[in-house]
């Protein structure tokens, strides 16, 4: 909802955003790359770097959302961690917040496979979590490019598409993966 004369027809009110941008780091700009080969064609190039790159935006957005989405108890347990892993010796490890109690539903960019697992497993989520995103990526493949990291609030319910890229699908899913 963006417009106010849009308010009654809106589904979903928009609530937050976090943008990370590395272009400024040359690994990072050079990672995606649109370049000619030898023999004059255009294509993409991937640098061996694009993973790691990817990793440490991806935990950027996420230390940057935390402090608007997570409950206070959830803020004050990773600073108490913070500090304690600063003045003491030991070796603890990184209190990690509970993003389930923030929201409802997850939505994780669906470019890679192994995107979704590390997530799963960094933010504890269960299958039911991921699930959608597992869905989407074995429908439409990678959807690198659709990536963006936001907070939707449903101010209404929403009833399914009739027409939805899903209607002659939804009856065969989920699937097992098998990796």
């Amino acid at each position: 909802m963006n417009k106010s004369d849009d308010n009654t027809r809106a589904k979903y009110k928009f609530v937050h955003v976090v943008r990370t941008n590395c272009g400024a780091d040359d690994k990072a700009f050079r990672c995606v790359y649109q370049e000619e080969d030898d023999v004059a064609k255009t294509g993409v190039s991937l640098s061996k770097d694009l993973m790691g790159i990817a990793g440490l935006a991806l935990k950027t957005n996420i230390t940057k959302l935390g402090p608007l989405v997570l409950p206070v108890t959830q803020q004050l347990r990773f600073f108490a961690n913070l500090v304690l892993r600063k003045f003491s010796n030991s070796h603890m490890k990184p209190y990690i917040p509970n993003f389930k109690l923030a929201f409802n539903h997850f939505c994780i960019h669906a470019g890679e496979r192994v995107v979704i697992d590390e997530l799963e497993k960094n933010l504890e989520l269960l299958l039911v979590h991921v699930e959608p995103s597992r869905m989407t990526l074995h429908r439409f493949g990678n959807t690198f490019s659709s990536s963006i990291y936001s907070v939707w609030e449903a101010i209404r319910d929403v009833k399914p598409s009739p027409n939805g890229p899903w209607k002659d699908f939804i009856d065969k899913y989920p699937v097992e993966i098998l990796t």
